[in-house]
């Protein structure tokens, strides 16, 4: 998978988790080898926790990361060495309608009903007149008030666009603690879904203080035929089994990579299908209508706190419109799609898609992964920022 890593790699620091014949294990990457920290922190929450981005101390080397063989689950490979996703106690929240297009799809999506058929005629009569005047304001500005004024005027407001330029970011739970898939792995969709797209994203990984300290590759999928009957089935379009992928791997914040690599990051996606469809695009993170520290902001607050840290996937502006298949029918996924996010310094997370109740089932919780470390003898007291030399 040495392809699938970011351009410069062997530079880079890259925190992950792989999964071993003792349990799932974090990792860290530095020069190049690939070492196993469980033995200086337990998960990959603690080990954020504590990092000052110093020199790690301690932890049993590998070896070299070109070296190991990194297998996909639909190579059959179930017992073989596989990479996890690389968070593990965070919650994993997701903001929504950050950029304009994604607002504008949003809209038709609801105005559409969630049918993919009547999309086409909304998006012609909406795109002109909404998506040119919310990338011309700042969200939350007197501007965006007397936008929202007009619209309301138009009868084309909506509560997609109420976050698309009011002051309130949405950010809403996407999964559930350590049920989130990485590179190699199924990705589901929902098998009564007739319309669903993939979501190509960058995800920040903030600490317990909101310490934004490092980026991964997500894949926030969505089923806009149930999300776009009502906004109130949110849950079930967006969390289900398999339906969150994150990796390969974190990219921690260091003298070779910051935010605003964050900020200036392309974002792109290729599907490749089974029936030998191809789909390509990509987003500029440069185009984001609030900036990756707003939305941190907007997360954890005075209001809310996350002891163990959270993952933020920070939307996308990549809405696929094409039709696969008949016209007007729009793009939806099939079985056997194959997913590749990239970004150049984060790398590729590729997936392939099935469905969720055929995906393997999520059945290791956090119970499970307290009960696995204990036996490991990994939960022993540790000293509060222990530091890992490479």
């Amino acid at each position: 998978m040495i392809e699938h890593l970011p351009h410069d790699w062997r530079e880079a620091t890259l925190l992950g988790r792989i999964r071993t014949s003792e349990g799932p294990t974090p990792v860290l990457v530095t020069g190049g080898r690939i070492r196993d920290i469980s033995a200086v922190a337990p998960t990959v929450a603690h080990f954020l926790g504590d990092w000052d981005k110093s020199p790690v101390q301690g932890g049993c080397d590998l070896g070299p990361l070109d070296d190991f063989e990194w297998r996909r689950a639909w190579d059959g490979s179930a017992d073989r060495l596989r990479l996890l996703a690389p968070i593990d106690l965070q919650c994993i929240k997701a903001a929504g309608v950050t950029f304009a297009v994604s607002a504008v799809e949003r809209v038709i999506e609801e105005r559409a009903r969630g049918e993919a058929s009547r999309a086409d005629a909304i998006r012609a009569a909406l795109r002109d007149r909404v998506g040119t005047d919310i990338r011309s304001v700042k969200p939350g500005s007197p501007e965006a008030k007397k936008l929202k004024e007009a619209l309301i005027a138009d009868g084309l407001w909506s509560q997609y666009l109420e976050v698309a330029i009011g002051p309130d970011a949405e950010v809403f739970t996407k999964a559930p603690t350590l049920s989130s898939v990485g590179w190699g792995d199924w990705i589901g969709i929902r098998s009564d879904s007739v319309w669903n797209n993939p979501e190509p994203e960058i995800v920040l990984v903030c600490d317990r203080n909101g310490r934004t300290l490092g980026a991964s590759l997500g894949n926030d999928v969505n089923l806009r035929c149930i999300e776009g009957r009502s906004a109130l089935l949110l849950g079930k379009a967006k969390d289900n089994n398999a339906s969150c992928a994150i990796g390969p791997f974190i990219r921690l914040f260091d003298d070779t990579f910051s935010l605003e690599d964050v900020r200036k990051a392309v974002v792109r996606l290729e599907v490749i299908g089974e029936d030998n469809y191809r789909l390509e695009g990509q987003s500029s993170m440069s185009e984001i209508s609030r900036d990756p520290l707003e939305l941190v902001g907007q997360t954890l607050c005075r209001h809310h706190q996350y002891p163990d840290g959270f993952a933020l996937f920070l939307g996308t502006m990549f809405a696929p419109t094409d039709d696969r298949d008949a016209s007007g029918s729009g793009f939806t996924h099939k079985l056997g799609d194959i997913v590749r996010v990239s970004s150049e310094k984060l790398g590729v997370l590729e997936n392939k898609v099935t469905h969720c109740d055929s995906a393997p089932p999520w059945t290791f919780g956090v119970g499970d992964l307290m009960c696995n470390l204990g036996a490991r003898g990994l939960l022993r007291g540790r000293a509060t920022g222990a530091e890992v030399k490479s």
